[in-house]
């Protein structure tokens, strides 16, 4: 099934290798409801005058969602622009907000070793009442159409880009953890605007934060997805290591999490470490006096 096909679908009928996530980072990354219509009753003797019917102005058609530029602009814009950073933190992509809350996000990577779904932790989530950014992938949105459609209703959470392939983001193919990256302007395009398209067709608006696979990017691919209008966002803290981490480690990991921060988990990963060490380690956070919030209340 394609991308514009995914598009078509309704909400009804609708994870860093599998969600590869490479090393565990030890160190956080640097700087870088109707109504009643009510009417007036005849006399018994006397039949009112009508009143001419009053003019209906036409309802206004709502605000169409700004269209993407279109790949060839892209294409022509960013020619020739050779990039001078590659990682986690180049200029551009956000590691931490200026917002005393934390910021809770858990990518889905899909593919075959990640499609699945974390229910535990969106059990946890939701039992807390504690808000998250979700960043889903294509081939994840494909496999759990349902579930997806359960998760983009419920106003706890927040839906963002994770890509359409799950690959680094890069104009020259650079690769992370063994994943070849995009190689060319194009390519970034395709990455990023096929599941934009998808989302903001099931969602009805446009997601407005974007992680790619592996959380890797050159400059010039975080100034290509700037001028798709979305915010880059990787995180200062790495909860799970791409679902790798046992629940010691989610909870060890999470508890660094200070006013500004942003977490990384995964909830593609049923039976890790994530949903237990996450489950712990909430209670916790809120006791020291932090408060969690989605991207879109922070950024």
């Amino acid at each position: 099934m394609t991308i514009r096909r995914r598009a078509a679908l309704s909400l009804g009928a609708l994870a860093v290798a599998g969600c590869a996530g490479g090393p565990a980072l030890t160190e956080s990354p640097g700087p870088a409801v109707d109504t009643p219509v009510e009417t007036a009753e005849s006399t018994p003797s006397r039949r009112p005058t009508p009143e001419p019917p009053p003019t209906v102005m036409p309802t206004p058609s709502p605000t169409p969602t700004t269209a993407l530029p279109s790949r060839s602009d892209i294409v022509e814009r960013f020619a020739g622009e050779v990039p001078t950073q590659w990682g986690l933190a180049v200029d551009g992509v956000v590691l931490r907000h200026e917002k005393p809350q934390v910021a809770l996000t858990f990518d889905a990577c899909g593919g075959r070793n990640g499609s699945g779904i974390d229910e535990e932790l969106l059990a946890v989530l939701e039992a807390t009442a504690t808000p998250a950014t979700l960043f889903v992938n294509a081939r994840w949105a494909e496999a759990n159409p349902s579930r997806l459609a359960e998760l983009i209703a419920n106003p706890l959470f927040e839906m963002a880009n994770h890509g359409t392939s799950h690959l680094p983001l890069s104009v020259t193919g650079q690769e992370a953890y063994g994943i070849p990256g995009t190689a060319s302007v194009g390519e970034v395009y395709d990455e990023v605007v096929g599941v934009q398209e998808m989302l903001t067709e099931l969602i009805g608006e446009a997601p407005r934060f974007f992680r790619s696979g592996t959380a890797h990017y050159d400059d010039v691919a975080v100034r290509i997805v700037d001028a798709l209008g979305l915010t880059t966002v990787n995180f200062d803290v790495n909860s799970d290591a791409g679902a790798t981490f046992t629940p010691a480690e989610v909870h060890s990991q999470s508890m660094r999490a200070r006013e500004g921060s942003i977490c990384i988990g995964h909830f593609n990963r049923p039976g890790s470490g994530t949903a237990e060490g996450i489950r712990r380690a909430i209670p916790e956070l809120l006791g020291t006096g932090l408060t969690f919030a989605r991207l879109g209340d922070l950024l």
